[in-house]
């Protein structure tokens, strides 16, 4: 039980000085500053929740979602989508919303896409639930009306209703007729469902931390295949049982070999850029000037600097989230504040480099003076030790008087309460050997004495001048005419403390909820600048260059192209360039032996290129029609690639990797300037292949599979029959078995005929001979001669 006070005893001397017990209830036990900062790691690896809205209508989308993990809707300006929907299918493939909102009057082609979508039983992760609302949720005004009169803790409360309309209004396209109806209807679903709130008050509402536009222009346009087969990511299962989450864990990828990320955000968008592959050649050289910066030597240092302080850059959504909620924790006080410091630190660290630098001057303007001020107030008022020993949100000294006042009053209780125990002691029975008076918050103070072995009944608690109060631990609870003055006099001062504290603990809340907005950008930036200090570490380390972008070059040109994973897992890995374009043509065959490197200078194969592919795709290739009849296989990759080369010059750029010869020794597609046949080098020394893993132009003379087979292990009878085989189909010649493999078979069969015949009991009269040679002899005979 939570207590305060002192405890005299008797004893033979007379009374004892008595030693005050621990004034408040002991706190259970609290994280130091690290274990909070690991607390909080863990809680920005939680799942999120994602819930979208969209409309269709005339061929244009309007979509908006809301992500739980940031308590931030999205939305994209209303865009032409083909009946299909297919950028719908990429916005869904790409966020995997829990649910899909959408108003229950729709057109066959969003009705048709949805009954696909809903039928999905194996769609990874987990097929969205399709919820319809009324078409009158998703009315044009109604919806206006929802978005302007929301409760936004990033709007000011200063701001009249005017500028409020002119704030919103700079933020969200109000000219997008289609994307404002999305957002009031997910605005309606959030409020209906009261997602991240269902357990609150009915007057708590949604939290929403901003909004924020996506687009999904200037993209590369990259299927889910793609990003399988050249292992852009790839999970694997946790090792751990503790990480229950999602139970993966990132394989080896590129993104895994890239990702070195010092915050959670950090990584978030490092994997949004892969999904969402920019070919805005602004914004590719934008990021590439930032990485190119931080390679040179002399900058070393600084990029280590800024890394270390992008380390405490922790989830400040979640924290706003949970102030916007009123369920603040002790840690998030200090994780928020470490986190402005170091945006500070960031701050002043860009404005001594280069402005030239699009990032780096965005960061020096844009980390306000709003930062100096949430960390100045923070630290000014949050007494960290003391609220990590208490558990609680408690201030410093010299913050509010009255508080202070309070405080030392219940500092100074214990002595007092030892000298009103050893009066009362004095009025006490003889037979009592110690009492305490004790403090308990929402009760009062109490007379407290140890249970004598007469007290046995209920009646037996009765002492004169006292009122029991209860029983507990041995110990009997009173009220005496001092506890009563004593509550009048000092009142209940924990609950006073506590409910001030909680007052400025609100106060505060507010000043930083004012300026969530700042809190918001500085995680934007910070985390971009993780990224690209990620990727400057990853391109030091690995030896990669910048590469050069230019309009007037139409396709692709490699020096010295490395794959980035192959080379760290080969002994010796040899790079190879490429062209492709302009009179270097656009169709690139590449034969060669299995083993040479062909799929390595691709890594692909045929998914949906024939239907999507344009004059500026490129389309990888690799063993296509292998899994089939051979002839229907070179039948199937002769006809892909004539349907492309027949394009002109809109034909993609392709790059093919196969074993299949007679595409060129028949002669199966069409001379000109579009094709080159292109090699991977080999030479034979002796009966040994040796591969050089370079590429040149020319076309393979043999596949050499005899040589791949014995450097695989084959055995090397094995491998010469297999040798002799393939030379008898290549000459017409009739393939005859092997006699010496015939007469072995012949023995061993023979064998094992001998061998039952053995084992028959001749004297048995139950024996049938003839079933013997029915079922055994005669069956055996075709083999033996």
């Amino acid at each position: 039980m939570a207590s305060l006070g002192a405890n005299p005893r008797r004893t033979p001397q007379g009374l004892g000085p008595g030693a005050a017990s621990s004034g408040f209830p002991s706190p259970a036990p609290v994280p130091g500053p690290r274990e909070a900062e690991e607390e909080e790691v863990e809680e920005e690896e939680e799942l999120a929740e994602i819930h979208l809205c969209v409309l269709w209508n005339s061929g244009y989308l309007g979509i908006a979602y809301y992500d739980t993990s940031d308590s931030t809707i999205h939305f994209m300006p209303d865009a032409p989508d083909h009946e299909s929907l297919k950028l719908l299918q990429r916005v869904l493939d790409e966020i995997n919303p829990q649910s899909v909102v959408t108003s229950a009057k729709q057109d066959e082609n969003m009705t048709r896409f949805l009954g696909k979508l809903a039928s999905q039983e194996h769609r990874e992760p987990k097929r969205p639930e399709i919820i319809f609302l009324p078409s009158v949720d998703f009315g044009l005004e109604i919806s206006k009306q929802r978005l302007l009169s929301g409760n936004y803790s990033f709007i000011p409360d200063s701001m009249t209703a005017t500028e409020k309309i002119l704030f919103l209004s700079s933020i969200i396209p109000f000219d997008c007729l289609l994307t404002v109806r999305a957002l009031g209807g997910l605005l309606k679903f959030l409020g209906r469902r009261r997602i991240g709130v269902e357990l609150e008050d009915y007057n708590v509402s949604v939290p929403i931390l901003g909004f924020k536009k996506f687009m999904l222009t200037h993209l590369v346009n990259i299927d889910q295949d793609t990003y399988s087969v050249l292992q852009i990511f790839k999970s694997e299962s946790h090792p751990s049982v503790y990480k229950v989450a999602s139970g993966l864990k990132e394989g080896l990828s590129l993104f895994g070999i890239l990702n070195r990320c010092r915050c959670k955000w950090g990584e978030k968008l490092l994997r949004l850029w892969f999904t969402r592959p920019t070919h805005d050649l602004g914004e590719l050289n934008s990021r590439l000037d930032v990485i190119q910066f931080f390679l040179l030597p002399q900058n070393l240092d600084m990029a280590q600097m800024l890394h270390r302080l992008l380390g405490h850059i922790k989830n400040v959504p979640l924290i706003l989230k949970r102030m916007k909620l009123s369920h603040t924790k002790v840690s998030d006080w200090q994780v928020l504040y470490k986190t402005v410091y170091s945006a500070l630190g960031l701050r002043d660290a860009c404005r001594s480099l280069p402005q030239s630098i699009q990032l780096f001057r965005d960061i020096a303007q844009e980390f306000s003076d709003d930062l100096h001020h949430i960390a100045s107030l923070i630290g000014k008022v949050v007494d960290f030790e003391g609220s990590l020993a208490e558990n609680r949100f408690t201030v410093l000294p010299n913050i509010d008087p009255e508080i202070d006042e309070k405080k030392r009053r219940l500092m100074g209780l214990p002595n007092f309460l030892t000298e009103v125990a050893r009066k009362e002691l004095e009025n006490l029975d003889s037979r009592i050997p110690s009492c305490s008076v004790i403090y308990i918050p929402l009760i009062g103070f109490l007379l407290s004495i140890p249970r004598l072995p007469s007290m046995v009944e209920a009646s037996d608690f009765e002492i004169n001048g006292l009122d029991f109060m209860f029983l507990s631990e041995e110990k009997l609870h009173y009220r005496s005419a001092r506890t009563k003055e004593l509550d009048a006099l000092l009142g209940d001062l924990h609950c006073e403390i506590r409910d001030q504290e909680t007052l400025l603990m609100y106060q505060l809340q507010c000043q930083v909820l004012a300026r969530a907005a700042v809190l918001t950008r500085v995680l934007d930036l910070a985390s971009r600048l993780d990224v690209l200090l990620a990727l400057a570490s990853a391109a030091r380390d690995y030896g990669y260059s910048r590469p050069r972008y230019s309009p007037r070059v139409l396709g692709v040109r490699i020096q010295n192209g490395r794959h980035p994973l192959m080379e760290l897992c080969a002994r010796t890995f040899v790079p190879n360039s490429t062209e492709c374009g302009g009179d270097k043509g656009r169709v690139k065959v590449i034969t060669g032996p299995n083993s040479s490197g062909k799929s390595i200078y691709l890594k692909q194969q045929v998914a949906k290129a024939v239907n999507n592919a344009t004059a500026q795709s490129l389309v990888l290739i690799d063993e296509f029609g292998k899994g089939t009849n051979t002839v229907d296989g070179l039948a199937l990759l002769a006809a892909v690639l004539r349907y492309w080369l027949a394009r002109g010059p809109t034909c993609p750029h392709i790059f093919v990797a196969t074993n299949f010869l007679s595409l060129v020794q028949l002669q199966l597609l069409p001379q000109g300037p579009l094709v080159q046949y292109l090699t991977m080098e080999t030479c034979e020394d002796g009966n040994d292949l040796v591969f050089f893993y370079q590429v040149c132009e020319g076309v393979a003379k043999a596949s050499h599979a005899s040589h791949t087979a014995a450097q695989a292990g084959l055995p090397d009878e094995l491998v010469a029959r297999g040798k002799e085989v393939s030379d008898l189909i290549r000459s017409g010649k009739p393939i005859k078995p092997v006699k010496d493999l015939l007469k072995k078979n012949q023995m061993e069969n023979c064998q094992t005929l001998v061998d039952k015949f053995m084992k028959l009991d001749l004297e048995d009269p139950n024996l049938d001979l003839n079933v013997f040679m029915s079922q055994e002899v005669l069956p055996a005979a075709t083999n033996i001669l």
